[in-house]
């Protein structure tokens, strides 16, 4: 295997379950059966005409080839898959999320690999083929361009029933409330070129130092290093491989325009609207809801996908949205799109996670408590202002979070310059 890492633990979201005994899986009508997929639940209840229609009419993921114990899921579910596996079938049309871990043998140790995962987008009665490519330990969709062989594969669908799983119908709205906002386009946009989200980054060194001459000019690590600054100095100075990079918005690091006064700083950093607004016009500017899409993407990549990365691009546009007060006036639906993004993936992290991860310096409670006060704003929309009142009781309800402690000693402080001088 590439790595014996393992992944990130799996979240609330992806429901892990454990195969199906053999009697168990004889006594499911063949339209409905899991096959050697293993489901959670052993079977799902669903009427034989419901699921015959769902068969006919949904979409089918023909996986062929993949090893018996890969961890293998598609959406908010996973499983691992048995020696009888050969894909998924009755998807419902729109966009999914096939994700999948390579899995030692128990006899080289049973390592699990780290995750990989794709956006699909499914058109009813859509066959997609794929075979598993062992050296790579990835699923190889160059067949789904040949239609000579996806044809072949389609009249033998009734054939191959037994050995595909239904899709899991039981966290479709899960799904579905995480991912309203994200189109087909917007994924394919900021998914790697290469097609493939990965949990661990696939990265090659800046300098290649292919020749003897070029490994002759670089530092000598041949002697013991003085500080932990001096070890991570001789370290080679990565970066990601070509295509393997996520091409996220690029939130400015200056949060005001060029020439500004220090006055003109320190408001664009009580209120970051510039910097909001000049991520809309360079990456969203026919669809600002765009960004929604975004924050839903870059939060599916972490909970399902195990990606640190996207982890922190999440945070960052979070942390935007809430510190704009001048565009929660300008971009009513913008906002009101925020609130119902933010309650559906709070309420799917668990709540031992703020502890963690999201809750490190305070920063949901501090960057929400700037959005509930953005929100009581003069000029605010009323519609607005009181749909962040509930979800601002809402939360605190749930998760106890204080939004009413004094921020004061946060702020900034305003610091003049010399006259003439200005800040680039």
């Amino acid at each position: 295997m590439r790595n014996c890492f393992h992944p990130e633990p799996q979240t609330r979201c992806t429901a892990r379950a454990k195969p199906l005994p053999d009697d168990a899986k004889r006594q499911q009508p063949p339209s409905v059966t899991q096959g050697d997929m293993a489901a959670g639940s052993g079977s799902v209840d669903m009427d034989p005409d419901v699921a015959r229609r769902l068969f006919e009419e949904g979409a089918t993921l023909v996986l062929l080839g993949v090893p018996q114990g890969t961890e293998l899921g598609i959406d908010c579910k996973s499983w691992q898959v048995g020696p009888r596996f050969k894909g998924v079938k009755m998807i419902p049309p729109g966009l999914h999320f096939l994700h999948y871990c390579s899995v030692n043998s128990p006899g080289c140790g049973g390592e699990v690999g780290p995750k990989t995962g794709l956006f699909l987008s499914l058109k009813p009665r859509d066959v997609l083929l794929a075979n598993w490519d062992p050296k790579e330990e990835d699923l190889d969709f160059s067949a789904s361009q040949n239609e000579e062989e996806v044809s072949r594969i389609r009249a033998t669908l009734r054939d191959l029933d037994p050995h595909l799983g239904p899709y899991p119908y039981e966290v479709m709205r899960k799904w579905v409330s995480l991912t309203d906002r994200l189109s087909e386009e917007v994924a394919s946009g900021l998914q790697p070129l290469s097609g493939r989200v990965c949990a661990f980054s696939d990265v090659v060194p800046e300098l290649q130092l292919r020749h003897t001459k070029d490994r002759a000019e670089q530092p000598r690590n041949d002697s013991a290093c003085q500080s932990m600054r001096e070890g991570l100095d001789r370290l080679p100075r990565m970066k990601p491989r070509e295509g393997t990079e996520m091409r996220f918005s690029v939130i400015p690091e200056k949060k005001y325009p060029p020439g500004a006064t220090p006055a003109e700083v320190t408001q664009c950093s009580l209120d970051q609207s510039y910097a909001l607004e000049t991520v809309l016009q360079r990456h969203h500017q026919l669809q600002p809801l765009n960004l929604l899409g975004e924050l839903q993407f870059a939060f599916v990549c972490f909970l399902i996908g195990n990606v640190y990365e996207c982890f922190e691009h999440w945070k960052s546009l979070l942390a935007l949205l809430c510190r704009s007060e001048g565009a929660m006036r300008e971009h009513r639906e913008l906002y009101l799109g925020l609130i119902g993004v933010l309650y559906h993936q709070l309420g799917e992290i668990p709540p031992d996670f703020f502890v963690d991860i999201v809750s490190q310096s305070n920063f949901l409670t501090s960057t929400l408590q700037d959005f509930f006060q953005s929100a009581e704003a003069p000029g605010v929309d009323g519609t607005l202002r009181k749909r962040a009142e509930k979800f601002k009781a809402h939360l605190t309800k749930k998760f106890r979070w204080d939004f009413e402690a004094d921020l004061d000693e946060c702020e900034p402080v305003v610091v003049e310059l010399p006259e003439g001088v200005t800040v680039d």
